[in-house]
């Protein structure tokens, strides 16, 4: 495990120490918990988006080849 130092806002320790109190979690585990939540979030967003550009790039291709097969069929 790795040690890390965080300044937290007062406002957000404030509630996480009332959260914590009520669930019952240590703080250690409650953070490493929500790091896990949302480094799994990011990594949906970096896919996300690197999909769209993806699927951005085919949908031009697509559209070209569509049109080069129109523009076939109508010179037959």
């Amino acid at each position: 495990m790795k040690t890390v130092s965080l300044k937290i806002d007062d406002s957000i320790f404030g509630e996480t120490e009332k959260i914590l109190s009520r669930i019952k979690k240590t703080r250690n585990r409650y953070i490493n918990d929500a790091l896990d939540y949302y480094n799994r979030h990011q990594r949906r967003v970096i896919l996300e988006t690197r999909l769209k550009k993806e699927s951005e790039l085919v949908k031009k291709e697509s559209l070209s080849v569509l049109n080069e097969f129109e523009r076939n069929d109508y010179a037959d």
